[in-house]
């Protein structure tokens, strides 16, 4: 994979020092540009092709929010700052993490790692039907709003009061039933195949008639819902 372009966006120069030091211990990552200014930034982001914008919130004249909206193909961004209140406006805009300051190096590192997952699963993405156009949904997780596209989602397991969703890279768990959930996904790409289990279509890799395969995982197939399961994947 090419190099990814990073621009850092913050008022306070200790701040990019210490981001520009930890891209230097990325050996992926690459330094284009800095910016103690959104207004700058914009001018930067038309003049250079950007791949990662770490941007923080609270700035002059243009804060990190209101910058975001004012981009119509906006690259990867992490958010930067130290004020918590402002995640679920992240959340919202699709950004690829939030980071509170200070950020510890590994927290710096598994953002990365965020964006990098998004841009492998981008260039793998299936064009999307004309007839379900549906790609995401959106789950409150903790108190946060989260985006999760749904060709992500590897399978959903019951657990009593709460719902877990697999991902290709995370699992979060919400409150509610699989049964509910279920009604917020596209039913030509999720299956129920038991009482505690839902999976993506897509992610199937092998079955029989007691389990199914995805990902790493074997799942059981409920008996009460083999054979319209079976008529489905044949």
């Amino acid at each position: 994979m090419n190099k990814i372009r990073c621009l850092l966006v913050d008022d306070e120069p200790p701040a990019i020092a210490l981001l520009e030091k930890y891209a230097g211990m990325v050996d992926q990552l690459e330094v284009v540009g800095r910016s103690h200014s959104a207004v700058k930034a914009f001018d930067m982001l038309t003049d250079k092709a950007i791949d990662l914008l770490f941007l923080d919130i609270r700035m002059p004249v243009l804060n990190g929010i209101d910058f975001i909206k004012t981009l119509k193909e906006p690259p990867g961004i992490i958010l930067t700052t130290a004020y918590r209140e402002y995640a679920l406006d992240g959340y919202d805009l699709d950004i690829i993490d939030y980071l509170l300051k200070p950020i510890p190096f590994p927290r710096f590192l598994k953002a990365v790692d965020r964006y990098r997952n998004r841009r492998m699963a981008s260039v793998a993405k299936p064009p999307v039907s004309s007839v379900n156009s549906q790609d995401h949904i959106f789950l409150n997780v903790n108190r946060t709003r989260h985006k999760v596209l749904l060709h992500e989602i590897l399978f959903i397991e019951s657990l009593k009061d709460y719902v877990r969703i697999h991902t290709r890279y995370d699992r979060l768990v919400i409150k509610g039933n699989i049964g509910s959930f279920m009604k917020q996904l596209p039913p030509n790409q999720f299956v129920r195949i038991h009482r505690s289990f839902a999976v993506s279509l897509a992610h199937i890799r092998s079955f029989n008639r007691t389990e199914i395969e995805v990902a790493d995982r074997k799942l059981p197939i409920g008996v009460s819902y083999r054979e319209a399961l079976m008529i489905r994947l044949r």
